[in-house]
């Protein structure tokens, strides 16, 4: 081989090996850079922190929340202006929740909203019908509950409502219907135990909630983190974009119930007694929705749906009481 062939053979040789070691390099290089990180994606509409509701002004003067109905009464109630007109319609319209479980969710079998809320409105159509069916589910959140009403949207609310002092200043509601309780949901490895384990933690409730204001008022100063629904809440602790849940003992049992890598815990730290909401132009709607409280707790219907969806021994009817 003559010198200048064996110059560049040499010389091919060696762009070989530099291209192998670059490619070796560029391997190791890869192999090193750490894989991009991404955070999980956020529900529509969270709030972090919360917005507080302010308590509306005077609101807490003499106000008795479990005796501020209308008693039903021993007329004709299905005369009066609001009962007329819904007769008049043919069916009821009511504002109620399709993602609380066991009170109000879309069944997905069927396709149905059902649940303890709405079977008591399906008695108070009833009542106004002789039908069960003659009734229209206009789902909403918890936000949308109070204009729904107020703006005739609507004719009741029944959607896991306590009953305040600030909200009576704007619609009427029931006799009570059920008692409920603020709790804490939290994922089972945590070491919290109620809501004075969770100081400086972020907590998820439904915007428009009393459980917000509950949250934000709390001794161990959480902070209070805003959705729409409540499965929203559901999807951040299971993503542990928030360390807990707290609402009504009644929803986070139904949340608890989807998910078994959750736990509820600690005591009742509120009372919510939950009422129908209705207009406060509407009180011969207020007085026949009562009659029919008053039916269900007699007759047994209560218990009956109590069984048929919460899946547990009904105790005893919360009892009416009335500011008349």
């Amino acid at each position: 081989m003559t010198t200048k062939r064996m110059l560049v053979t040499r010389a091919l040789t060696g762009a070989v090996l530099l291209s192998l070691l670059g490619a070796c390099a560029a391997t190791t290089d890869k192999a090193t850079t750490p894989a991009p990180t991404f955070e999980p994606a956020q529900p529509v509409g969270v709030k972090n922190p919360a917005e507080i509701p302010s308590a509306a002004a005077g609101s807490q003067n003499n106000c008795d929340v479990r005796h501020s109905s209308l008693r039903p009464g021993s007329g004709n109630l299905a005369t009066g202006p609001a009962v007329s007109a819904i007769k008049s319609r043919g069916r009821l319209v009511v504002g109620v929740d399709q993602n609380t479980y066991l009170f109000g969710y879309r069944d997905p079998a069927s396709g149905q909203i059902v649940g303890f809320d709405i079977d008591i409105l399906r008695e108070v159509a009833f009542d106004l019908f002789g039908d069960r069916n003659a009734i229209q589910f206009v789902a909403i959140t918890s936000a949308q509950r109070i204009p729904a009403i107020q703006n005739n949207q609507v004719d009741l609310v029944a959607e896991t409502m306590t009953i305040t002092c600030d909200r009576l200043q704007q619609v009427d509601f029931s006799s009570v219907y059920f008692e409920a309780g603020q709790r804490v949901l939290v994922p089972k490895d945590s070491t919290a135990t109620g809501i004075a384990d969770l100081g400086g933690k972020t907590v998820c409730a439904a915007d428009g909630s009393t459980s917000i204001r509950n949250i934000a008022t709390a001794a161990s100063k959480p902070i209070p983190v805003s959705v729409p629904d409540w499965t929203d809440c559901l999807v951040l602790l299971q993503q542990g974009q928030v360390a807990a849940i707290s609402t009504d003992d009644t929803i986070l049992q139904g949340l608890a119930a989807q998910d078994p890598n959750v736990k509820l815990v600690g005591d009742k730290f509120t009372d919510e007694p939950y009422g129908i909401a209705v207009n406060k132009k509407a009180n011969d709607l207020l007085r026949f929705v009562n009659r029919t409280l008053e039916r269900i707790r007699s007759d047994g219907t209560w218990q009956a749906i109590y069984t048929k969806q919460l899946q547990a021994a009904a105790p005893n009817p919360p009892p009416a009481g009335y500011r008349d």
